[in-house]
């Protein structure tokens, strides 16, 4: 490995610079010590700041050791609904609400659900019955919704981007795999 501690006229001096470039348009990869906090390995095997383009592949990791940036993995989602993770007592799916676009007032009987809001604005309604939503609240960035089962509930996007949420089901709700581009989709197969 090639170390030239101080190449000019490059800003960044030993130990902060990246790439140390060589004589031509090819780069070196060189290590150094991040002071800006985690970093991540891209697809060519090179370190790349947390702060960067971070590209998650959205799958059913399945019933596996799994971890994940579960923010940048939600921000990233633009299907309805994906699931991430499918165990045998819990489900992850990533949602994503088109503007003006709502879960659909649904009820599951034996499955507590947990959702956060990590991207948009939006309102929760819940109740005991179909027709009485009495507890309403409004949603943003970071908010968290907690679901008993047997609830009726509904998610509505009243912002003016698309609303990002994942949810956690215990036990699972949907099959290992599922995607659902649009609601359409998830409406034809329920």
């Amino acid at each position: 490995m090639n170390y030239a501690p101080n190449m000019y006229p490059y800003q960044y001096h030993y130990p902060y610079y990246y790439y140390v470039p060589l004589y031509n348009h090819n780069r070196q990869f060189g290590y150094w010590t991040n002071p800006f906090g985690v970093e991540y390995v891209n697809r060519y095997g090179f370190f790349q700041p947390s702060s960067g383009d971070v590209s998650i592949m959205l799958k059913d990791y399945g019933a596996k050791p799994f971890v994940v940036n579960i923010n940048e993995a939600t921000k990233q989602n633009n299907t309805y609904r994906t699931a991430l993770w499918t165990g045998t007592h819990l489900q992850v799916t990533l949602m994503s609400l088109n503007v003006g676009e709502d879960i659909g007032l649904e009820i599951h009987p034996n499955v507590d659900q947990f959702l956060r809001v990590e991207q948009g604005q939006g309102i929760v309604q819940m109740g005991k019955s179909k027709d009485k939503l009495d507890f309403k609240s409004n949603v943003n960035d970071d908010t968290a919704i907690m679901v008993p089962a047997g609830t009726w509930h509904n998610v509505i996007n009243i912002g003016n981007t698309p609303l990002k949420l994942y949810s956690i089901y215990a036990p699972p709700n949907h099959p290992f795999g599922t995607i659902h581009v649009t609601k359409a989709d998830a409406m034809t197969e329920e």
